[in-house]
């Protein structure tokens, strides 16, 4: 169940961060990205926008307050610290990321468990096999044929969890390296319009 959630999570946050990158370089003015960004929520590049054009409006309001009406009207408002910006996108990077994380360690955890949980069977079905042998005396397949089933049986429903979970478990830490890639590049791609722009 975890990993048809998380493919069909995987699956909307790629589509929408591909349209997020489409409306983010289409548009002129980040007013105009804000205003797509409510549709788009999945994608982690919307969190990580929100949290730079927040930090940036924050700056601006602090510098209009301190500067008189016309002067502004004059003029482009300017950042009084790119740093700043950075550390609020480095901030939501981290937390964006964080909530694509969210349970991968459920399938780490059963993919390193079940092979044991499944030995653990196996070494339960066997016992039982040589008890019966010492009960009976006797080493007939009768005998010990229904503890080694048993034993497979673990064996079997161990391996049948622990071998998606492994798959699932690497595809999805594979699609979370490009998503945090993506991040990356696109937190550069923000501090590069803010200097030119704003600075």
């Amino acid at each position: 169940m975890i990993i048809f959630l998380k493919y069909s999570s995987f699956r909307k946050v790629e589509e929408q961060t591909t349209q997020f990158f489409d409306v983010f370089r289409r548009s002129s003015k980040f007013s105009e990205v804000q205003e797509g960004c409510s549709s788009l929520s999945e994608s982690p590049l919307v969190g990580v926008f929100q949290a730079g054009y927040a930090e940036m409006n924050s700056q601006f309001n602090l510098t209009s307050s301190a500067q008189s009406e016309a002067s502004i009207s004059s003029r482009t408002p300017t950042l009084k610290s790119l740093d700043a910006v950075d550390r609020a996108l480095i901030r939501a990077a981290a937390s964006e990321i964080s909530k694509l994380e969210r349970r991968l360690i459920f399938l780490a955890t059963t993919a390193s468990a079940a092979p044991f949980i499944g030995l653990f069977g196996t070494v339960w079905g066997i016992m039982i096999a040589f008890q019966r042998i010492g009960v009976t005396g006797s080493t007939s397949l009768a005998v010990v044929a229904p503890g080694i089933s048993e034993a497979l049986v673990a064996t079997a429903a161990g391996l049948f969890a622990a071998i998606p979970a492994v798959y699932s478990y690497n595809y999805f830490t594979n699609r979370l390296k490009i998503f945090s890639s993506s991040v990356d590049d696109f937190m550069l791609e923000f501090l590069n319009i803010v200097e030119r722009n704003f600075t």
